[in-house]
């Protein structure tokens, strides 16, 4: 992979003329283009096949961008002073003079907005005169990715760059906080959710079943292979892949395994790559080991059961 500086503004060139580019972040890759354009937005829901009223995630690089765009206010200022830049992403009140576009929240009067950690992501924000809209690059409801590779798995020739930072370090996309009065997290993800209440120096809410489309990744059908999933199993049927938190001694070659010795931020890293390795090959189903259902293992049994929708 290549971190000089040309690719860094080749991807500045793209975005500045309203195109689309894969973009990489330390949770998954994100499909970016100006946040501040209509144009642009638009031809992020196009590519991603994406329903219009499910608002996208917006990227900063600093605070003094923020400001432009948000209302601020002292829980946040706690986290981000923790966590960011890293996977954390705030729901926040959007001010009225904001240049964001419409598209990019659903008319809404609200903004989802993050800091990602990664340096390629940094560098390249740090060059542009507006924030990135970046949802995850896959087709809506599908796989996240976490690699270039899956990038032009989901998209092929119809992004105009992809920008390379190898293999996405978290592998889950970022946990969600709901700073709209009383906080509450809408979606697990890179952070866990014990560290946010620890910062907060409070137990915060975690709304599983909220029928409001805030932010991304609170529609029924999400992150998934395209094929049956079946969670919860001791063991498959036959010909059935079977995803294992942890190596076992009896291999097969059906058997696919989210960590070697049962390490659930690992596990969650390995995730999307392994069902992704699974949907490429000829598999009619998955079945899938009980995951233990704390820390990282919420976030991944979050998204096993929204990838299991039918």
């Amino acid at each position: 992979m290549n971190y000089n500086l040309s690719n860094i503004k080749k991807a500045k060139y793209y975005l500045d003329k309203n195109e689309c580019i894969g973009f990489p972040t330390e949770t998954v890759y994100g499909l970016a283009a100006n946040a501040y354009s209509k144009k642009a937005a638009l031809k992020i829901f196009k590519l991603k096949k994406r329903n219009k009223r499910n608002p996208l995630i917006v990227h900063y690089c600093s605070l003094k961008m923020l400001n432009n765009d948000c209302m601020i206010n002292e829980e946040f200022l706690k986290l981000y002073k923790k966590y960011c830049p890293g996977p954390v992403t705030f729901v926040l009140k959007l001010k009225k003079n904001s240049n964001i576009s419409k598209i990019v929240t659903n008319n809404k009067k609200t903004l989802a907005v993050r800091f990602p950690r990664h340096h390629l992501a940094i560098k390249l924000l740090k060059i542009l005169k507006y924030p990135l809209a970046a949802p995850s690059a896959n087709i809506s409801s599908k796989i996240s990715p976490v690699t270039k590779e899956d990038v032009k798995d989901e998209f092929g020739e119809r992004i105009k760059f992809i920008l390379d930072g190898g293999r996405s370090k978290i592998g889950l996309e970022s946990t969600i906080v709901s700073l709209l009065g009383k906080p509450k997290i809408l979606r697990l993800g890179g952070i866990e959710r014990k560290k946010i209440n620890k910062v907060l120096r409070k137990k915060i809410l975690y709304k599983k079943n909220d029928k409001t489309i805030v932010v991304p990744g609170q529609l029924s059908l999400h992150y998934s292979p395209g094929i049956p999933i079946r969670l919860n199993k001791k063991k498959p049927k036959e010909n059935e892949a079977f995803i294992l938190i942890k190596k076992r001694k009896k291999t097969s070659k059906d058997y696919y395994y989210l960590s070697k010795k049962k390490d659930l931020k690992e596990a969650a890293k390995n995730l999307y790559k392994v069902l992704r390795n699974i949907k490429n090959k000829d598999y009619k189903s998955i079945a899938v080991e009980k995951i233990p259902n704390y820390g990282f293992g919420e976030a991944i049994n979050e998204r096993l059961k929204r990838a299991s929708v039918k």
